[in-house]
């Protein structure tokens, strides 16, 4: 990678700052479909929930983003930009529009919200990412969900095509760098451990033996290629909102509530191409495998006004796989390139260690419904930097950054959120 791409954007325009009032998020180890409920049922849950939790009226927002990727697969349901005013008419002729980015769709809601408050358009914007995944066969969830990749191009001859599209990433991990399973199985025991400690997450409750993280075929089966069973993230019904406002919203809210509001301190957004083969036959002779990747952290960083990975106080990554992990690892450059495993070994990332990473549980173990990720990370980095992530908490943390990516990682979306100033 050259100097220029490595160099943290710190002289970039001047914008108005954005805050965090905070949110909600359901719970992600329902099941709606045994429930009787629908989509539907999950805006308005996370509507209330995040209305009563930032203790905003309805009539303060003025506009909405939606990130979903999936509705009209699992939910038959497109125009869910519309949702939020169907289950809540109070919210009748607010400007609303759903965003689209596979599983970084709640992040590019994110970035929307973010755009028309920095425009000066609105002052107050409800962000909403929501997805329906357990209304189908695992077999149909799973072709639902490869829409997501380059089709009729790749992983044509494979049963779960992401675990196959992962598993080609770990391998070239595995020839590049000297990546072994025991990193990986590091990664998921302590995805699960971490799930233990947060009240919303799918995994909470599930306990596994030793013999279950192992490479083992009876215990640990191969899902597809080197992915096994329990290095996947979950298949989640779920849903997860944020306020977000202008500095003189936050400060007319923060005297009327009596708390302080997050900043989002940074941003990155980049896009690569659909194509896995392509983008690892450019990035095997590089520093950092995916060097969009790697910029859209230094961007955030940048903007921040950090000089690297290592000031803040955690990250919450993409964990679709734990391999993910590893990658966000990596290119977080949370240790020397191409040793990752490093970080691993020696706790760095544990959630007691010097850069703990998801101290959620996660994907693995909190859950994934892919539109509502995104924006489930940028809530619990403001619950993290405004002290009230609970059994979750790390502690002294005053700046926490997210990781969400896209497919292949065609699309990756990082934040850094500031405490209250």
């Amino acid at each position: 990678m050259s100097g220029t791409s490595e160099t943290l954007r710190n002289t970039l325009p001047s914008v108005p700052p954005v805050h965090v009032l905070g949110g909600f998020q359901t719970d992600f180890a329902r099941n709606l479909a045994r429930e009787g409920r629908e989509i539907a049922d999950l805006f308005r849950d996370v509507l209330e929930g995040t209305l009563d939790a930032v203790s905003v009226d309805a009539s303060s927002i003025e506009t909405i983003h939606v990130g979903n990727a999936f509705g009209e697969l699992f939910a038959g349901q497109a125009h869910l930009g519309a949702m939020a005013a169907t289950v809540d008419e109070r919210l009748m002729g607010v400007p609303a529009s759903r965003h689209e980015a596979a599983c970084a769709s709640g992040s590019a809601a994110v970035l929307g919200a973010m755009s028309d408050i920095e425009a000066g358009r609105y002052a107050c914007a409800l962000v909403i990412g929501v997805e329906q995944e357990r209304n189908v066969p695992g077999d149909v969830a799973a072709r639902h969900m490869g829409s997501a990749a380059w089709i009729g191009h790749e992983g044509e001859g494979a049963r779960y095509l992401w675990p196959h599209m992962f598993s080609r990433i770990q391998e070239v991990y595995e020839e590049r760098d000297g990546l072994r399973y025991e990193h990986l199985a590091a990664i998921a025991r302590k995805s699960f451990d971490n799930a233990r400690g947060n009240p919303r997450a799918q995994g909470r409750g599930w306990r596994f033996e030793a013999s279950a993280f192992l490479e083992d075929d009876e215990e640990n089966p191969i899902v597809e290629g080197r992915v096994r069973r329990r290095d996947c993230s979950q298949v989640t019904d779920g849903a997860a909102a944020v306020v977000l406002c202008s500095a003189a919203f936050a400060d007319t809210w923060a005297r009327r509530s009596g708390r302080a509001a997050a900043r989002i301190l940074g941003w990155g957004h980049r896009t690569s191409s659909l194509s896995l083969a392509r983008k690892l036959e450019l990035g095997r002779s590089e520093a950092y495998l995916f060097p969009h990747v790697r910029r859209t952290i230094t961007d955030a960083l940048g903007r921040a006004g950090l000089a690297d990975a290592s000031a803040l106080g955690g990250v919450e990554v993409h964990d679709c796989f734990s391999v993910t992990e590893y990658l966000a690892i990596d290119h977080l450059g949370l240790a020397p390139p191409r040793r990752a495993f490093e970080a691993i070994e020696s706790g760095a990332v544990a959630r007691t260690g010097k850069t703990p990473i998801n101290p959620s549980g996660g994907l693995i173990g909190g859950g994934h419904p892919v539109g509502a990720t995104g924006v489930r990370m940028l809530l619990d980095a403001e619950k993290q930097v405004t002290g009230r992530a609970g059994d979750c908490q790390v502690a002294g943390a005053r700046t926490f950054g997210t990781l969400n990516i896209g497919g292949s990682a065609a699309t990756a979306v990082s934040f850094v959120v500031g405490a209250p100033s």
